[in-house]
This record gives structure tokens, sequence and C-alpha cells, in this order.
């Protein structure tokens, strides 16, 4: 991987070579004294890591790594703290939130509702005018100590002259007055499909809107929001992704988005990748996103681009195209909105037609693919025409679906029956937290027992399903992995909401192992990565506190304190904050960032 943030970084402990290590087997980085998590079958106990390259060269104890030291070597204390393989996210939004992350203001964490309403009035004082004040997801009502959501007044108060709007979850947004009068929403505002605008008695828009259940009002919205310059666009992605390292992340599978076309929106992410190099390893899927217009852009991207597996080797950039998705045709799309009843395919008749459509050259061209799918009825009518399209393929000579990674994002409802007939096809499924923030809504509409079991994660890895972890961060959740690790084996929204049954828990060490090796699964790379072993990408995380010994409600307080991708120092904070330079302060100069950072910290 071709990234330079450790290489200038200063030595926190260098100490003399001992010789006894072969010019070979000399490291370039040990941690030593260290609580090690492999993941490794057999693998004895372990207090250090030795790295050559991008690549673990020996695990074991401080004197066996220490016998690979050599003049240049890199040493680095632990203090007895964990140390784990990199977190690896199987559903994120990386690249379209590397765009936007210097423009947002993010209430991710935020203890109360009077907190983030005065972080709105700070942001209003220093934004420009023509630009907004947006909270664009990754947050709850229920995080917040009065438990509701704000109100277009309560924006209006701390923003009277700042256009101001927040995105909740894909189901709501909330302009301030100003917000209204800039989008040029008023009494005559017609909706699409799907959307409402709500009016009060006198038909005036109230400042919400609403998808009902289709998020389009949602993405148009967002989009209304403005772009930021391409300089900002640089920034705001190197310090998204340090900020993603902060949580201990060297991985993320890219599920594409509304609204992020390819390859036009991808660049301050390729640009980087091409430069510097990322922090990060990304696979990335291509979300399609035209209606109508699907099976043409997956036949011009068939015939130009070539997607890769990662498991023999990975692109020198890390960042590498993995299939197609998780959109593949919008009509074959449902809405996470548990506020609003399910949408039902057969709504649209095309709907098969079009999805069966782009499937088929994919299969037949070897791209793997990955579909959201909420509810069981979507389930069962998306993994109908693929068995359909596996079968017409087998018929005709060709593998089908055999030996082709494909996978459902999501599932909240699925049934056993389908369960099944996704192992038969060979499929996998990756899970996110999204009920986590979404969960009271759940609960409201289909009560206790069926959330107790949304998504069935027991039931899923007792068919023996590659599953993976992740968030569906930025919009739906918020990007940071441990709320995902904590709802995993809590089973509890950020609200404090028991959701998951006891026995469809995870204990913390399968957690985490569907957050490494689980979700490496997803970009083929399950035989490199997710483990602490020779051979292995060198990607781990030190932790701040003790993963396994914390109590539980600290699982999802718990930080990096330092994180290593490829070998390289990425992220250091604490004692360790030395060993890798600081970013240029973000642009714009404006940005929310500056003052509030990313995710709350009551620190900063």
């Amino acid at each position: 991987m071709n990234t330079h943030f450790g290489k200038s970084a200063a030595l926190l402990l260098l100490l003399a070579s001992s010789g006894a290590a072969t010019a070979r087997d000399v490291a370039d980085l040990i941690i030593l004294n260290a609580k090690v998590t492999t993941q490794a079958a057999g693998s004895p106990n372990a207090s250090a890591v030795a790295v050559k390259g991008e690549r673990i060269l020996d695990v074991g104890t401080d004197k066996a790594m220490l016998a690979l030291q050599g003049p240049d070597t890199r040493v680095v204390d632990a203090k007895g703290r964990r140390l784990i393989p990199g977190l690896d996210d199987s559903h994120l939004h990386p690249t379209r939130e590397a765009r936007y992350y210097a423009a947002e203001l993010r209430w991710d964490g935020v203890p109360t509702l009077k907190q983030a309403l005065e972080m709105v009035r700070q942001a209003a004082a220093t934004t420009p005018k023509g630009s907004w004040v947006r909270v664009v997801g990754g947050w709850s009502p229920y995080q917040f100590a009065e438990k509701r959501m704000p109100t277009p007044e309560e924006l209006t108060k701390a923003a009277p002259d700042t256009p101001v709007f927040v995105l909740h979850l894909y189901s709501s947004g909330l302009y301030n007055k100003k917000g209204l009068e800039v989008a040029g929403i008023t009494a005559q505002t017609q909706p699409p499909e799907g959307g409402t605008i709500e009016k009060d008695a006198s038909g005036q828009p109230t400042g919400r809107i609403l998808a009902t259940p289709r998020p389009t009002i949602l993405y148009q919205a967002v989009g209304r929001l403005g772009e930021l310059p391409a300089d900002a666009q640089a920034s705001s992605a190197r310090h998204f992704y340090r900020e993603l390292n902060r949580f201990g992340l060297t991985s993320a599978i890219d599920a594409g988005g509304g609204g992020h076309s390819y390859p036009d929106n991808y660049s301050a992410t390729t640009d980087l990748a091409r430069g510097e190099g990322l922090p990060l390893r990304i696979s990335y899927y291509l979300f399609a996103q035209k209606p109508g217009q699907e099976l043409k852009d997956y036949e011009a991207w068939i015939a130009s681009e070539h997607p890769g597996t990662n498991s023999d080797a990975h692109h020198e950039d890390g960042f590498e195209l993995e299939g197609a998705g998780e959109n593949l045709v919008w009509s074959a799309g449902d809405f996470e909105n548990f506020r609003a009843p399910r949408p039902d395919l057969d709504d649209n008749p095309k709907w098969r037609e079009e999805l069966t459509a782009a499937v088929r050259p994919l299969v037949q061209n070897r791209w793997p693919i990955r579909i959201h799918a909420t509810y069981d009825e979507t389930v069962d009518r998306i993994v109908s025409v693929l068995e359909t399209v596996d079968r017409e393929e087998k018929s005709a000579g060709r593998p089908g679906f055999t030996d082709l990674r494909w996978a459902l994002d999501h599932v909240e409802t699925v049934k056993p029956a389908q369960i099944a007939r996704i192992k038969a096809l060979g499929g996998g499924v990756m899970i996110q937290n999204r009920m986590a923030f979404g969960g009271e809504d759940f609960v409201s509409r289909y009560g206790a027992e069926a959330a107790s079991h949304a998504p069935p994660i027991a039931a899923l890895l007792a068919a023996g399903i590659p599953v993976g972890a992740g968030t569906d961060g930025t919009r739906v959740s918020s990007y940071n992995p441990w709320l995902s690790l904590y709802w995993l084996v809590s089973g509890k929204s950020v609200g404090g909401t028991q959701l998951l049954a006891k026995e469809n828990r995870l204990d913390r060490a399968k957690a985490l192992e569907l957050y490494t090796v689980g979700s490496a699964w997803f970009s083929g790379e399950e035989k490199v990565k997710g483990r602490l072993a020779p051979g292995q990408y060198a990607d781990m995380a030190l932790l701040s506190d003790d993963y396994f010994t914390v109590p539980e409600e600290r699982i999802r307080h718990i930080e990096s304190v330092l994180t290593v991708t490829g070998g390289n120092l990425v992220y250091a904070a604490g004692p360790y904050r030395t060993l890798v330079p600081q970013l240029e302060p973000i642009l714009p100069e404006w940005s929310p960032v500056r003052t509030f950072g990313g995710f709350y910290n009551p620190e900063r």
C-alpha cells in the first residue's frame, strides 16, 4: 500500500539491535508488550507482533519478536494494551462521505438535543452566505437525553439567517425557515412520488419533509445543499479517512450510494489513492444511479472496468473495484423507513424484468453483486430472480452463481426458508446496526418480539452463511464501528432500548470476528486479512480500552490509540500521538469539523 503516513513519524522506543535476525527476517516494525488477539487457529498466546513491509512477519513473545529487530526497526511499547486485527466495515459509504465530511455538522454521539442545537447556532455564525448548515444523518433522537427530534422552529431560533437542513435516517428531513426559503419550498411545491411535504392548517410548509416511503425527496434535499470545491473535497477526504482510522478501521467495503456517480464523484478518493495513498483499504461496488438506465450503465462498466478479488494480491493504491450494487435497479429497491409501511416490489410491474436484465450480464461476466433488501418479502422476490438466472445459465452450460460471490445487505426480517435458499445459492449476508438507530421506530410498528430477531443473526450463522458486520454509515447510522460492536454484543440501540434477544446476540469474540474475517469474505480477502498471523496484511489497532474486559457499556466508547494499515502507522493518539504527523487544518476554513470534530468527543 503506497501510503506515507507512518514513514516520517518519530520513534516511541528504539532498542539496540540484537543482531540475531538475518537481513531477510529483519522487521520494520515491532509492537511488544501487548495483549494480542490473533484470531488465528491454534495460535499460542502472544504479546508481540513483527511486521516486514505490509505483511506480518511473525507473532509471539516479546523476546522472540525482538530477535527480529534490526538497526532501523521501529519498536513500539503497547504498555499492556489490547491489540486486535484492524476493523473492516462490510457496508459503509466512505467515498461519498469523503466528498462532504468537511461541510457537515455531525451529531454522531452528541448526548443532548440542547447541545446539538447549540452546535447549529455556532456553526451558523461561521457559515458563509451561500452555504448551508447541514446535519446529514448518523444520529438518533433517542441518543439525546430529551428523547425527541428537534423542531423546525428550534432550528430557526438557532439559525434565523442561515439555511439549515437536518436529515434523520432516510425517513425525514427538517428545514429551518431560511432553509425553506433557499430551497424554494412553498405551498405550491409538489413532492416527488413517495414523498410528502408536511403543511400546517393554512397550507404552508412546516419545514418537515417525509419519505412515505420513498427517499427520493430526501436525496433531492441533500443534493440541493451543494458541493465543496476540489481542494476542499481533497482535504475532506484526508480528514474523514483519518477519522475512520481513529476507531481502528483499516478496511471498508464501499456500497456506493444515491447521488454518488461513478467515476465523476470519486475523484477526491481516487486522487488521494493514486497520490500519497489511502490510510485504509477500500473495495468498492458500483451503485446504479438513474432509474431505467441501470442496464446501460452496467453494460458500459462491464466493457471498461475489471473487478479484482484481492485474494492473492492487491493494487498499490489500496482502492479496488469489487463488483456491482448495492442498488442494482431502482424498481427492485425497498426502503428501510420503519415509520412507513413496507414497500411492495410488485407495485412496479417492471421490477422483475429490469432486475433480471441487470443480473444476467453481471453473472455472465463474473461480477460479484450485492443487493439491498430490508424485508423478507423483498428477499423472497430477489432470490427468486437470482435462482432463475442461475438455472438459465447452467442450462446453457455456464457456471451461473457457482463460485461467484454475491450478497444481500441488511435483511432485518429475513425468514428461515429464505436463509436456506441464500445458503443453497452460495450467498452471504452483510448486517449493520441500522436497528441501533431506527429500532425504536421498528418496535413501534412491528413490536418488540419482531425486533428481537431483526436481523436473525444467530440463524444466519447457524446456517453457515458468510456474515460480515458493518454500520451502513454515514446517513442511516454513524460510521463509528464500536457502536455496531456494542449493538451486536448488548443488543441495545444507541438510546438504550433493548432490541436483540439474548439468544440472538453475540459474545465479544464472535462479534469481532464478524467485523474482521467475516467482512473480509465480501472482498475476497479472508485468507490475507482479519487475523494477526504470519503472511497476513499488517492491519491492526491498539485500543484505548480492553474490548474483552471493559464493562459492556464501555464498548461503545472504545477508540484506537494506534492504527496500522499495511505496516504503516496511520493514526496515533494519547502517548503515541507524536508517531503520526498531524494533518493540515481541514478546508474550507468555515468547516464545522474545525470546531466540533467528527464523532463527538467530550474531551475536545
